[in-house]
């Protein structure tokens, strides 16, 4: 009897695991990739089973991009939003609560990732100009095999995919299309400043680079309705949603 429920227990967390993941789209075009996209299994740190899905766009970085943000369930969900550094979403996004930093009056008092002597505090330097794993919340959230992609893995995917706005379940966003047939949706999840989301339209995504002339600012892609960039620098304060990567095996 007991070794029954052993396997039943081993197999109800396996499946409540495949639920909680982000799934399979269907075809191309609702995110994901119908032939090539494939599963990675982590675990969490307490043995249960996590599922994250990965698309396989055939760049030449051999970089593979989730289907979906951090803390979303589907691909046009925003998911949850992290100031740049910040592992886990807050209610207010504002220099106040930031974790590595404040702004005091026009001054900049970093105490990480800073480069420069004046934006530090008391002098303040470390010469960090990616983030650390422990500060990425995509391996904080997902495991050492993901994390945050990097200001040029933004551009290699804006140059080597077409793009076209579109509309997904009723998300506007962005859907990348690559030569092998593999394509990506981005919603326009917006961004947060003090208390809560901006949703405009507006799509901007978090990379782990560090602007390195202006020190309160990280990378990000960004869209609206008309065009997307390469990239926008934006302060570090702010909250903004996360897309992952991982390399192949």
């Amino acid at each position: 009897m007991n070794g029954f429920v052993k396997v039943l227990t081993a197999m109800l967390v396996i499946a409540v695991a495949f639920v909680a993941g982000c799934k399979k789209p269907d075809a191309p075009n609702n995110g994901g990739n119908d032939n090539n996209g494939n599963d990675t299994i982590i675990n969490n740190g307490d043995d249960s089973l996590i599922v994250h899905d990965f698309v396989d766009l055939g760049l030449p970085s051999g970089t593979l991009w989730a289907t979906c943000n951090i803390g979303a369930n589907k691909p046009e969900d925003c998911g949850d939003y992290f100031a740049w550094g910040e592992t886990q979403p807050k209610e207010v996004y504002d220099w106040k609560n930031y974790q590595y930093g404040n702004l005091v009056y026009d001054h900049f008092e970093l105490t990480k990732y800073c480069t420069d002597s004046s934006y530090g505090l008391n002098g303040y330097v470390d010469n960090l100009v990616v983030l650390e794993p422990f500060d990425d919340a995509a391996t904080a959230n997902w495991g050492s095999e993901w994390r945050m992609p990097t200001k040029e893995e933004w551009k290699e995917l804006y140059m080597k995919t077409t793009c076209i706005h579109a509309i997904q379940n009723g998300m506007s966003g962005w859907l990348f299309t690559a030569s092998n047939g593999s394509s990506l949706f981005l919603p326009a999840a917006g961004f947060c400043i003090d208390d809560g989301p901006i949703c405009t339209g507006l799509g901007t995504y978090w990379s782990s680079s560090l602007h390195i002339d202006y020190l309160d600012r990280g990378w990000s892609f960004h869209f609206d309705s008309d065009e997307c960039h390469v990239c926008g620098t934006y302060e570090r304060s702010r909250g903004q949603v996360v897309r992952a990567v991982r390399v192949a095996r």
